[in-house]
């Protein structure tokens, strides 16, 4: 069994470490807690716990012991728990070792793929960790793995790790585990890593470039107000010139002044507006508004709501083809969705079917779905559900395709607004008095005087 090393802290506000021998790390956190113990950091040690040796008697031919013993499983367990040095040194150098989504993805695929080989949820798991090069991922699946053999679902332990598997994913994994169609759901988990990860890196290369040159039109807008307007207004005055400096660039230097002085009024009004923003979106009916905005917002709502609903939809497939009733798979779709707006959606639906009224009504009513959605729900109820749930779902495929081009298309066109509004702001106030330093109009009215 592997040993943990822990730090915790008491009810009296100290921090104890400890050594302790469990089966998995969640396992570790769950003792700590019930000992009124909160848990600081936990990490696989690579030490093993001392045990009392025993000695035993009346032991005539050691064929007798191991008759009952099964032999194949105490090599598997010996062989992963055998560290070389090498191994140990590349563990406490890689010990920290940051996670990535690739990690995760990696994982899924070829989980997936030995599942759909038909591994065994230990035999897969056991075959993937001897290949993980992130020591920190491995320590990860090996609690996983420790899981599921002590009879746990995989979704129980990884909720321990909120902190590197996606709530969705956790949730996703659920779903399968629950419904018996775990091969099909890792499917869905990787097509979801997968969509996300292209969907961030393209983000990131529209918002990233763009972004640092905002950034550095403010900071050159800012820097040169500051210095070049006063030195031009100073060149105007000993040379005697009566130009004067356009309006704007006069406004906005004042306004910086007037902010530089006076400082902290804009510092704590801006404070105070992201706190009382921060402390309504953490009260229910801000959460809640909070959530229906992100469905309407300008740009994203509607691909947000699709790929949400979408992931709905997917996980009640899955439920349907398992043999379940529409509420026990709606109870179970919903904790693929965290947007309370949805959660409150699915929970009239679950009334409406308790009082014999349909299901459906309450998405239609909510105003985000579109007609074809509802329209071919409806049209499943009166023929077969899972098989029209199926055509919806490649419906709407193609619509969150659309959706994410248009999105993609947009996107930097909105972007490049507003540095183009920043740089004509930049040209106006700084470049334009500089332009006419350059071209030595001043001179002719000092001349003139």
């Amino acid at each position: 069994m592997p040993v943990y090393r822990y730090r915790a802290l008491t009810e009296n506000g100290a921090i104890v470490t400890n050594v302790i021998e469990e089966g998995s790390k969640y396992l570790v956190i769950k003792k700590l807690k019930r000992n009124n113990l909160i848990p600081i950091n936990v990490d696989k040690s690579l030490q093993r716990a001392k045990t009392k040796r025993t000695v035993r008697r009346n032991t005539s031919d050691i064929s007798e012991v191991l008759k009952d013993v099964d032999t194949t499983s105490l090599i598997q367990n010996r062989e992963r728990n055998k560290t070389s040095y090498f191994d140990k040194i590349y563990y406490s150098i890689t010990k920290t070792e940051r996670i990535t989504s690739r990690d995760i993805i990696i994982f899924t695929q070829n989980f997936y793929l030995l599942k759909k080989a038909n591994f065994n949820n230990i035999h897969a798991l056991n075959t993937i960790i001897q290949s993980t090069e992130n020591y920190s991922f491995r320590s990860i699946l090996e609690d996983i793995l420790a899981g599921v053999e002590a009879g746990e679902n995989m979704y129980t332990t990884m909720e321990y790790y909120e902190n590197v598997f996606p709530y969705l994913y956790i949730n996703m994994i659920k779903v399968g585990e629950l419904s018996g169609n775990l091969t099909t759901s890792l499917e869905q988990a990787v097509k979801y890593l997968e969509d996300s990860d292209y969907l961030n890196r393209t983000l990131r290369s529209i918002l990233i470039p763009n972004l640092a040159q905002f950034f550095f039109l403010l900071i050159m807008l800012v820097a040169g107000t500051l210095i070049a307007i006063p030195t031009i207004q100073d060149l105007y005055t000993n040379i005697g010139s009566d130009a004067e400096l356009p309006a704007i660039s006069i406004w906005f230097s004042n306004v910086l002044k007037v902010i530089m002085k006076y400082w902290y009024l804009p510092t704590i009004t801006i404070a105070g507006i992201v706190f009382g923003i921060i402390f309504y979106i953490n009260t229910p009916k801000g959460k809640y508004n909070f959530h229906y905005f992100k469905y309407k917002m300008p740009v994203f709502g509607k691909l947000i709501f699709a790929i949400d609903f979408s992931r709905i939809m997917q996980a009640m497939l899955l439920n349907l083809r398992s043999g379940m009733r529409i509420q026990e798979s709606l109870e179970i779709a919903k904790n693929v969705s965290k947007n309370y707006v949805m959660l409150s959606v699915i929970e009239s639906s679950i009334n409406n079917i308790l009082i014999g009224q349909s299901w459906i009504e309450p998405f239609e009513r909510s105003g985000l779905t579109s007609p074809m959605m509802t329209e071919m729900l409806k049209i499943g109820m009166n023929t077969d559900l899972a098989e029209m749930i199926e055509k919806l779902l490649e419906y709407m495929e193609i619509d969150i395709k659309n959706l994410l081009d248009k999105t993609i298309k947009v996107l930097p066109q909105i972007v490049y607004a507003i540095v183009g509004m920043v740089l004509i702001f930049f040209v106006l106030v700084v470049l334009v008095p500089c332009l006419e330093v350059y071209m030595g109009t001043f001179l002719i009215s000092a001349y003139l005087e």
